[in-house]
């Protein structure tokens, strides 16, 4: 009878006592209706058009600029910057994982600066089994990927590379100590069904960065050429820096368009102290960042909790409302900058084609019946300016010097690949399918231009009929001799 008694005092007050934790949680924890308002995750998008729009891009890809890719092997090519162009390096071929891939946010910055706590802030994972780990020591080892899903759940990094309908297999390449370093977290979330996140191990300023045992910045350098948007965070108490970080923004250098400097956690400081801490933040990152116009820097508190008293709330809550307004741009433009993204790189599998096809056809007019092949064509590669292959280029057709590759990368190229395992362009045609270099100019010039275009004015971009049949055209082909 005691027992029972005693439980039935216990119980309410056990209840009581829940109900009193989840008030004092309510006020401590931050209003987030303003994600919801800013990224517009009630609205409805039109599903059909943007499914319509990607088959079409993926169709002119397959179509026009992947048989180019393949019979010139532009796979294989590659430079000796570390980014040889914004957003992409040069050698590397698109896939449909990444043509249907949604706009990627990376997040990077020493440790313990706040990268986890701000994703777990905008997806609103407190509490809940799938949030990131935080702490105060370096929490975050390995490479986290958070993207959409039917369901929660954990993916393993060997299993994100074998996907193939996933934009991750090249990971491949950097060895499966690195895959052991690489996870997927998909979760049935709004914000994630327009944007992929991906959490990055701190920068660590000793040599324990080096002991990684895997490529720790060529894997950084494959997710800064792939991402839409770079976050790269900053505390108030760590503003040194070291080699990492002075190599981590070489690496970025020439994708400051993306780049978004935030200096996180500033409600720990006073209003004073936070004006000094944002000018000693901008002079020990000017020598990095060799721009006319710098990055833009956000300064506030990304993550759940409320601010803390007497510090500038309304300061704090507007950097926050133009951060969201900065992601929710890039969400919306996500279709535009695919659109871009394969017109560039069309452009420059089209450079690529055009710089084999004048190596190949000077070797075979300098070479004579008692010409030795090697010979030959090691003196045309050792000095391509000597035979103006690339100056040829620039006088015969409308491409830019700023866009030419770096000319070792084709002494390394043609050191792979035979110079006799190449036809010239002339050859590339044929009745049913055209000619290659054709197909490739009229996609660059004509067909992305259109799509792009019935995007902004609202059209529905279906496949014209001349797309599915032809329209009857035979192929032209300039370059035959007559």
């Amino acid at each position: 009878m005691k027992v029972l008694v005693s439980l039935c005092i216990f119980v309410p007050l056990l209840a009581l006592a829940t109900a009193e934790e989840e008030a004092v949680l309510e006020s401590i924890l931050r209003d987030r209706s303003h994600i919801e308002e800013t990224l517009r995750l009630a609205a409805d998008e039109k599903a059909g058009d943007y499914a319509a729009a990607l088959q079409r891009l993926r169709k002119i890809y397959h179509n026009s600029i992947r048989p180019m890719e393949q019979a010139y092997k532009y796979n294989e090519l590659r430079q000796h910057e570390i980014s040889a162009y914004p957003g992409r390096t040069l050698g590397d071929s698109a896939t449909d994982g990444e043509i249907t891939s949604k706009p990627m946010v990376l997040f990077l910055g020493p440790w313990s600066v706040g990268k986890s706590s701000m994703i777990n802030y905008l997806l609103g994972l407190l509490d809940t089994p799938y949030q990131l780990y935080t702490g105060a020591e370096p929490t975050t080892s390995e490479f986290t990927v958070i993207m959409h899903g039917e369901k929660i759940r954990t993916v393993e990094g060997i299993v994100m590379a074998a996907d193939s309908s996933r934009s991750f297999s090249p990971l491949e390449k950097f060895g499966q100590n690195f895959l052991e370093k690489l996870v997927g977290i998909e979760m049935p979330h709004k914000l994630l069904e327009r944007v992929t996140f991906v959490d990055t191990p701190g920068i660590i300023e000793n040599r324990k960065q080096q002991e990684r045992g895997y490529p720790f910045n060529d894997v950084c350098q494959w997710f800064i050429d792939r991402a839409d948007l770079i976050f790269v965070v900053f505390d108030p108490t760590k503003l040194d820096v070291g080699l990492e970080l002075e190599m981590l923004f070489r690496q970025l250098k020439g994708r400051e368009s993306q780049i978004r400097i935030i200096l996180n956690k500033a409600d720990s400081l006073a209003t004073q102290d936070l004006m000094r801490v944002y000018g000693a933040l901008f002079w020990s990152l000017a020598p990095l960042i060799n721009v006319t116009e710098p990055p833009r820097v956000y300064v506030s508190s990304f993550w759940p909790y409320d601010y803390a008293p007497d510090t500038s709330r309304e300061l704090f809550k507007r950097e926050e409302i133009s951060l969201l307004e900065d992601l929710n741009q890039v969400i919306e433009n996500r279709l535009e900058n695919k659109i871009a993204f394969i017109r560039q790189h069309g452009i420059r599998v089209r450079i690529h084609a055009l710089l084999v096809d004048r190596y190949v056809q000077t070797f075979k007019e300098k070479m004579s019946f008692f010409s030795d092949p090697e010979l030959v064509f090691k003196e045309i590669v050792d000095d391509p300016d000597k035979f103006f292959i690339f100056k040829s280029i620039l006088a015969k057709t409308n491409v830019s010097k700023f866009d030419l590759p770096n000319r070792d990368a084709y002494r390394d190229f043609f050191g792979i690949n035979p110079v006799s395992s190449f036809k010239q362009l002339s050859a590339q045609c044929s009745y049913m399918g055209g000619c290659l270099l054709e197909k490739i100019e009229r996609a660059i010039t004509h067909e992305l231009p259109s799509l792009l275009g019935s995007i902004n004015s609202g059209k529905n971009p279906t496949l014209s009929s001349c797309e599915v049949t032809g329209c009857g055209e035979k192929p032209k082909n300039r370059y035959r001799r007559n």
